[in-house]
């Protein structure tokens, strides 16, 4: 390594052992002689974890500002502040602890000189005096370092991240803990949802939801259908597993219709891959898919997912002028900002996602049908839309653990490729699809404050969990990889899938723990605040509405096929692409005749219903977001962790928190309450004519936001 003063070149090379540095008894972690880190660090290491550099220094951007120690190991950089304990039972902190892979930008500064090192090659002019580590799930740490920059640590332990940064792997992170975890407990450790890794699983989840004309099929036990679906999924009762085998055979990538919800008044939601129309099959299997399609109904939507909704690379383009527009050194004008973050489009692909899984859910309430969501790959945007779909229309979906088991059923079994999407295996695939659906979720929460168990805390732990490879839940693509990675299925021969790639080997991983093991990184405190105080589930948004007495549940006419876009419905002659003339759905979009988009919403040419938001009386359970203007809100919380002065001013996300502002409101009620005049003493005042000054106070902080 070489060293030099200011303004002289410094050469990233690997770092070799200080002669300054012990070792911890017992540990296998180097502790500085000169810095004594204590025992907390030596309890918190994890298996086959190494120390690479350290420095003291205050982490920044903090009322008041936070001393400790900034340390690199081979697995993640940590700040330490001084005298804080890190507890066994969680050995990754969501507080100060940052993944390697989790870095996406690195910036060294000294006086007015800024410079990013990406890779080992990189040249450091300088003894950095701050260190600026950008995380890609927004988080910023900020780290200044003692006697302005000038000690050998400061620049030690930022070649050290460089370094470690370009070596780490996902495929090898954090095996050891799991590992660890998992010896702490004596036998099995029961996950806290179901992985949906057994057939057990499935038949519970199925009785769970009624539906009693749906089985569980083992065809693909095996993986010898298609390894990007789950070993087990819903078919219909009458529909025998060898003809779902040859019907699957007729879609893209093997994945064929299958059930991903049924509707308490009936209804059925179905999801599947588009039509495979090189194949030639029989009328046997044209029989086998159409039964798969109709599921036992006379009345049949398809719905073409990707109609209206963005393409993968517009949602890889929106996400990343997103993240350099909320980065703190944003080169925007604040007067622009605003205008700027429309211009990424984000908040208008999460405006069309909501608008097409609310016409969606009306699709599934207001009649007994089949409704298929068909998708090419049907890996992405389906999950998504059955995601929301569910949300908006199953009150069981809102609770902590629904949602959980959600997430697991609809993206994680149905093999949606979070580590391509995230960008774990390339840039030309990643497309953040699933943080594009947390954000709708978010906005669901927004609007329907009490329908929901758990708050904003739980979905920016599920969005920063994306990033921490501490479980396989999203460091594959598929099932099949899981199983593979974790020897649950080495008993098993791959089954070749055209167009599908090998995994990446990788060591023996415990399958029984996964994501929703929160205790891996979060405290019973910070657990303790995933619930939503507000809950109520018994509460109703339009309870002041009169409600309609009959069931809006009624069965469509026999035989009726039905094409959903662009907000319409479009009656189809047939359901498969291999009849007499092609399905719509097999026809390139941009020659299929698309009707005029009714100015109407979907509710109100089902039910007649007003076209007004917030006056339509709803069957009960379902919610209808409003997706128009300034309903849409922006993630602050989330987006702009990097720029604390923003934060000030948000709700508090604990009930600690909330106290407070609820003091801070009483005591703003008080100071109003004087200015009453005498006279108004002796009337009965309304509530809400007291509150009203508050009201416009909080307007007027709302505003001062973004």
């Amino acid at each position: 390594m070489w060293w030099g003063g200011r303004g002289q070149s410094f050469n990233i090379a690997p770092q070799k052992e200080e002669p300054e540095m012990g070792s911890v008894q017992g540990s296998g972690m180097p502790e500085p002689r000169s810095h004594q880190l204590g025992s907390c660090l030596a309890s918190g290491c994890l298996p086959g974890e190494q120390t690479l550099a350290w420095a003291p220094g205050v982490r920044k951007g903090l009322e008041p500002e936070l001393p400790g120690t900034l340390i690199c190991t081979n697995l993640r950089v940590t700040f330490q502040p001084c005298g804080w304990q890190r507890s066994q039972e969680t050995p990754l902190s969501s507080e100060y602890d940052f993944a390697l892979v989790n870095i996406g930008r690195l910036e060294a500064v000294s006086g007015l000189a800024r410079v990013q090192l990406h890779r080992p090659g990189s040249l450091l002019k300088f003894i950095p005096e701050e260190i600026l580590i950008h995380g890609r799930d927004f988080r910023l740490l900020r780290v200044g370092f003692e006697a302005g920059g000038l000690e050998p640590q400061a620049f030690q332990v930022t070649t050290a991240i460089v370094q470690a940064r370009a070596q780490s792997s996902r495929a090898q992170q954090y095996t050891g803990i799991i590992l660890s975890k998992a010896g702490q407990t004596s036998g099995s450790r029961k996950p806290p949802i179901p992985l949906l890794e057994t057939s057990e699983d499935w038949e519970t989840e199925r009785k769970k939801q009624g539906a009693s004309a749906w089985r569980v099929s083992l065809v693909n036990e095996r993986f010898d259908v298609a390894t990007s679906l789950p070993r087990y999924f819903w078919v219909p009762n009458r529909t025998l597993d060898s003809e779902v085998r040859r019907a699957f055979g007729h879609f893209h990538q093997g994945r064929g219709p299958r059930l991903s919800w049924h509707h308490p008044g009936g209804s059925d939601l179905l999801r599947c891959g588009g039509f495979y129309t090189a194949s030639d099959p029989n009328k046997e299997d044209v029989r086998a898919v159409e039964s798969l399609l109709q599921a036992g109904h006379s009345d049949v939507a398809l719905v073409d997912t990707m109609d209206e909704l963005p393409s993968l690379a517009d949602v890889r383009l929106a996400h990343l002028r997103l993240r350099a527009l909320c980065l703190p050194d944003s080169s925007v004008a604040e007067d622009k900002w605003l205008s700027a973050l429309e211009g990424t489009r984000w908040l208008d692909y999460i405006r069309a996602c909501l608008r097409k899984a609310s016409d969606i859910s009306v699709l599934v309430t207001s009649r007994v049908r089949s409704v298929v969501l068909q998708e090419r790959g049907d890996r992405d945007f389906n999950g998504l839309l059955s995601s929301l779909v569910q949300l908006l229309s199953a009150p069981e979906a809102r609770t902590l653990l629904g949602f959980q088991s959600l997430v697991q059923r609809e993206w994680v079994a149905a093999g949606h490729p979070f580590l391509t999407r995230l960008g774990g295996t390339g840039a030309s695939e990643k497309a953040p699809v699933f943080l594009l659906f947390l954000d709708c979720v978010w906005q669901l929460l927004q609007q329907f404050p009490a329908e929901f168990e758990f708050s904003e805390f739980f979905l920016l732990a599920l969005h920063d969990s994306v990033r921490v490879p501490d479980t396989l839940t999203f460091l594959r693509d598929t099932p099949w990889e899981r199983g593979k990675q974790s020897g649950q299925f080495n008993s098993y021969t791959q089954v070749y899938t055209p167009g599908y790639s090998q995994p990446p080997a990788g060591d023996s991983i415990n399958p029984q723990l996964s994501v929703w093991d929160w205790d891996l990184r979060y405290s019973h405190e910070q657990i303790l605040q995933f619930r939503n105080p507000g809950y109520d589930p018994e509460y109703c948004p339009d309870s002041w509405l009169p409600r309609q007495q009959p069931s809006f549940m009624v069965t469509g006419p026999p035989s009726s096929v039905w094409l959903f876009s662009r907000g319409a419905l479009t009656p189809m002659n047939q359901l498969c692409p291999w009849r007499d003339s092609p399905s719509m759905l097999a026809v390139s979009s941009r020659w299929l005749p698309r009707p005029a988009i009714s100015s109407e919403s979907l509710a109100d040419q089902e039910w007649g219903l007003p076209s007004y938001w917030g006056a339509c009386p709803l069957p009960s359970g379902l919610l209808l977001p409003g997706y128009l203007g300034p309903q849409i809100r922006f993630w602050r919380r989330c987006y702009l962790r990097g720029r604390p002065e923003v934060q000030t001013g948000l709700s508090a996300p604990t009930i600690s928190g909330l106290q407070d502002e609820l003091s801070h409101l009483q005591e703003l009620l008080r100071k109003w309450t004087p200015r009453i005049s005498p006279e108004d003493h002796s009337k009965k005042r309304h509530p809400s004519t007291i509150l009203k000054p508050v009201e416009i106070a909080l307007m007027g902080r709302e505003e001062g936001g973004l």
